[in-house]
C-alpha cells in the first residue's frame, strides 16, 4: 500500500508539472508566434493526455486500499484476495488499473470496487458510448469511426460501434413507459395521433406483412402523440400559406405563427403495424382524460393506416393530410392545362384548394369530371385525373376541412411525415444499406430519443438500469470521467 500511495503522491507532483507546462505553453515565447489554429488543437491534444493522466491516479487513488471482504450470494465469505487488472476504455484514451478481487472455492470472484466506480461489464465507458453513439445515429458506422479517431484518437471498430448501439437501445421501451406525460394543465385541448411507415432494406429476406412474399425491404412503422391549442384559421389564409406563387405573382408568403406541438412522442419499429399501434393506443391512454375536447387522428391516404386509425381510435376524427390532397390535385391541374407552368394551371389549383378547403368536395371531383369528359385527353394523359378523382371520392369522409378549420384542428401531417424522413430514410434507406434486424431496431430506438430530444435523460436513464443489472442497486454515481475531473478541482 505504502508503494501505491508514494506512486500516487509521485503522480500529482508530475500533473501539477503538467499543468504548469500547459500555462507556459500559453503564455510563452513559443504563444507570441502561434497561429490560433495551431494552437488550439495543440492544447486539446495535451488536455487529452492530461485527461487520460488524470484519470489513471483517480482510478489508482480509488483501488489503493483494501476493501471491505464481501459475501457471496449464499453468503459464503470470499476471503481469498488478489490484485487483477481491468481495462476502462474512455474518452482520453485507455487506462489499465489494478483492483482487488475477492474469491472462493466454487463462487465467482468479486470486486467491491467495480461496484462503487459502476464499471460498464465491457470496458467502454458510457461517456463513450454516449459520444459514440450520438455519433453514429446520424452518420453511417465507418465515417462515425473515422470522426471519432480524428477527434479523440480512438480506434473503433464498425463491429464495436454496432453492437454498442445494440446494448445501448435496450432501455428505450422501459425509459419511454417511464417518462411523465404532460398534466392535464400543460395539454392542449386536441389530442392527435398520427402514423406512417417507410421501408428498410434487411439482410436476407423476409415475409411482407401485406403480401406474405419474400422481400428483402420491411416497413418501418412510425407514430406520433401530441396535443396542440386551437388554431382557427379561415381557407384562404390556408391556401396563402401553401400557394405562394400560385396565381399571386411573387407576393411573400404571409408569415403565421401556429401553436407548438405539446409533449410530441414519437416511436419506430419493424414489429409491424399491431405491435406500432398497440403502444400508441397505450400512450393515449396515458394522455386522454376530461382536458381533452377533441381527438384527431391524421393519416395520408394509405387504407392500411386509415384502417388501423378507425379501428384502433373510434373516437377519434379522421382527417385525411392536406399535402397529400395537393399530391394529387397538382397532376390533375397539369394534365388539363398543359403543366405546372402555365398560370392556368396554378390558378386551377388555387381555386379547386379553396373550394376543397370550405367543404365542397364534391363540387371538386363533378369539375374534375366535367373537364376530363371535354378534354378528350389520352389515356396516359388522363390518369392524374382519374386518380384525383378516385382518391377524392373515396376519403371524401376525412376531407370535411370547412369543419376542420374551424375548429382549429390541424390538417397537415407534416410531423409524421419528417418523422419518417429524418428518422428512417435519412440514416437507414441510403444507397447501398442493408440491415440485421436487430441493428435496424435498435438505430430506429435511439434515433427516436434523438428527435424526441430525449437523448440526455435516456442516457442517465439506461446507466442507471446498466448499473441495476451488474450490481443489483439501483444506485449510480455518475460519469466516471465527471468524478475524476470534480477530483482534481
Amino acid at each position: 500500500m505504502a508503494a501505491d500511495s508514494g506512486d500516487i503522491v509521485d503522480r500529482v507532483a508530475q500533473l501539477q508539472e503538467d499543468f504548469r507546462a500547459l500555462s507556459l505553453m500559453v503564455t510563452g515565447c513559443e504563444a507570441a508566434t502561434s497561429a490560433a489554429a495551431s494552437m488550439e488543437l495543440r492544447i486539446f491534444r495535451e488536455v487529452l493526455a492530461l485527461g487520460r493522466r488524470l484519470l489513471e491516479v483517480f482510478f489508482m487513488a480509488r483501488a489503493v486500499s483494501r476493501p471491505a471482504v464481501p459475501v457471496a450470494p449464499d453468503g459464503t465469505p470470499l476471503s481469498e484476495c488478489h490484485r487483477r487488472p481491468t481495462t476502462y476504455l474512455s474518452v482520453f484514451g485507455k487506462i489499465t488499473f489494478p483492483r482487488h478481487r475477492f474469491f472462493a472455492p466454487g463462487q465467482a470472484g468479486v470486486s467491491p470496487l467495480d461496484a462503487e466506480l459502476s464499471l460498464p461489464e465491457r470496458c467502454y465507458s458510457p461517456l463513450l458510448r454516449d459520444w459514440a453513439g450520438h455519433e453514429v445515429v446520424d452518420a453511417a458506422y465507418d465515417p462515425s469511426a473515422r470522426t471519432l479517431e480524428h477527434i479523440l484518437g480512438l480506434d473503433l471498430a464498425k463491429s464495436a460501434l454496432e453492437t454498442l448501439v445494440e446494448e445501448d437501445a435496450v432501455d428505450v421501451d422501459a425509459f419511454y413507459a417511464q417518462k411523465p406525460v404532460p398534466t392535464a394543465a400543460e395539454e392542449g385541448p386536441i389530442l392527435v395521433v398520427q402514423a406512417d411507415g417507410a421501408g428498410v432494406r434487411l439482410v436476407g429476406t423476409e415475409p411482407s406483412e401485406r403480401t406474405g412474399h419474400q422481400t428483402s425491404k420491411r416497413e418501418a412503422v412510425v407514430t406520433t402523440i401530441y396535443s396542440i391549442q386551437r388554431h382557427v384559421r379561415t381557407a384562404q389564409a390556408v391556401v396563402d400559406a401553401l400557394l405562394r406563387d400560385a396565381g399571386q405573382g411573387n407576393t411573400p408568403r404571409p408569415r403565421v405563427v401556429r401553436p407548438a406541438p405539446i409533449g410530441k412522442e414519437t416511436r419506430a419499429t419493424l414489429d409491424g403495424k399491431s405491435a406500432a399501434f398497440a403502444r400508441l393506443r397505450e400512450r393515449v391512454e396515458h394522455r386522454d382524460g376530461p382536458h381533452v375536447q377533441e381527438r384527431v387522428a391524421l393519416t395520408d391516404g394509405a387504407a392500411a393506416y386509415q384502417d388501423r386509425m378507425t379501428t384502433t381510435f373510434p373516437n377519434f376524427t379522421l382527417v385525411l393530410d392536406i399535402m397529400h390532397v395537393l399530391g394529387y390535385l397538382w397532376p390533375a391541374a397539369q394534365a388539363l392545362h398543359g403543366g405546372w407552368l402555365s398560370k392556368d394551371c396554378r390558378v386551377y389549383v388555387r381555386r379547386q384548394l379553396e373550394t376543397l378547403l370550405a367543404g365542397q368536395t364534391q363540387a371538386v371531383i363533378d369539375d374534375l369530371t366535367t373537364r376530363l369528359d371535354a378534354a378528350r385527353l389520352p389515356s396516359y394523359r388522363r390518369k392524374p385525373v382519374d386518380d384525383a378523382i378516385r382518391y377524392f371520392t373515396n376519403h371524401a369522409s376525412s376531407m370535411r376541412y370547412d369543419l376542420y378549420l374551424a375548429r382549429g384542428w390541424p390538417i397537415a401531417s407534416g410531423a409524421i411525415e419528417g418523422a419518417c424522413k429524418h428518422v428512417v430514410r435519412g440514416r437507414m434507406d441510403c444507397s447501398g444499406m442493408k440491415w440485421a434486424r436487430p441493428g435496424a431496431n435498435a438505430m430506429l430506438k435511439l434515433r427516436i430519443v434523438r428527435i424526441n430530444d430525449d437523448w440526455d435523460d435516456y442516457q442517465r436513464f439506461h446507466c442507471q438500469q446498466e448499473h441495476l443489472r451488474l450490481y443489483g442497486t439501483s444506485s449510480h454515481p455518475g460519469p466516471i470521467e465527471a468524478q475524476a475531473l470534480a477530483l482534481a478541482a
